[in-house]
């Protein structure tokens, strides 16, 4: 199947990353988030995006008009029925995920249409299994910045069907220009069940007292090379989707590197939860 419509379920900073792509490609696209404030703030944040990318000189003005043009925002997930592949993007709770599933297999009519996931860590089968047609479900995990960065992780459960994975991976590399890997349905998927313990372990090396937040993290930006350092990297994915995705992965494999440490859960109680709020491992209010 050639993906024409997608809706994007949550205007958070996942899903309005998508909804930018997509429309980017020249799709059209329905966003959908119950929350009006959260709408617009996702219908902001796509416009801001689109044109320091106009202004960088990777769009054109009028691609990027034509971008703009072709997102549509609604508060009703019943306007999704139309759509050939529905992403769903809300917060990092299982439970949420599970009734946006149940609502998405009565709303969308296409029998062959692709309900995806852009979940960082649960089980796609807990997802699949809240619709009649699992066949049909997978995950298309999307890393932040979605316009920017370029890899999409294609998670298929044990009841995926190839048609399913053939119309995802043909979306993903043909019509968004992204480079996919492949993961089996394991808590985490590849890319996370890798980087979750190694920035649990910059908390506990800065909960020890072993190290400052600077020290950590110039230590693997100026030592290994990497683009930013563990506890700035978890600020921008947000400390409370980090302590999500290090309970699944716990949940699931019950090993230590995996246990969210104290300083954790006491930042993500307090509401410091990184960029999003402004306050994090570091303050970045203006």
């Amino acid at each position: 199947m050639d993906i024409q419509r997608v809706g994007v379920v949550g205007c958070g900073l996942m899903g309005s990353g998508i909804a930018e792509a997509a429309a980017r490609a020249g799709l059209d696209v329905r966003v959908v988030d119950l929350d009006l404030a959260s709408l617009e703030r996702g219908r902001e944040r796509i416009s801001g995006s689109i044109a320091r990318a106009q202004k960088g000189g990777k769009l054109s003005e009028p691609d990027a008009g034509a971008a703009i043009a072709r997102i549509e925002y609604a508060a009703d997930i019943g306007s999704l029925s139309d759509r050939q592949l529905v992403i769903e993007a809300v917060v990092e709770s299982e439970p949420e995920k599970v009734t946006v599933f149940e609502m998405l297999d009565k709303v969308v009519e296409a029998p062959d249409a692709v309900l995806a996931s852009n979940t960082s860590s649960i089980p796609i089968m807990k997802l699949a299994m809240a619709t009649g047609r699992p066949s049909q479900v997978m995950g298309i995990h999307f890393f932040n910045p979605v316009p920017v960065l370029p890899l999409v992780e294609l998670v298929t459960s044990l009841l995926t069907s190839d048609e399913t994975v053939q119309t995802a991976e043909r979306f993903a590399t043909e019509q968004l220009g992204k480079q996919v890997i492949r993961s089996q349905d394991r808590a985490g998927f590849i890319v996370n069940a890798l980087l979750i313990p190694y920035i649990l372990s910059a908390v506990r090396m800065l909960e020890s007292g072993f190290a400052t937040a600077d020290d950590i993290d110039l230590g693997m930006v100026k030592g290994c090379a990497h683009p930013m350092g563990p506890l700035a990297l978890a600020d921008l994915i947000g400390l409370d989707t980090t302590m999500a995705v290090a309970n699944s992965l716990y949940q699931e494999f019950k090993e230590p590197l995996y246990a969210p440490p104290p300083l954790l859960a006491r930042m993500v109680e307090a509401g410091l939860l990184g960029r999003k709020s402004d306050r994090g491992f570091y303050d970045y209010k203006a």
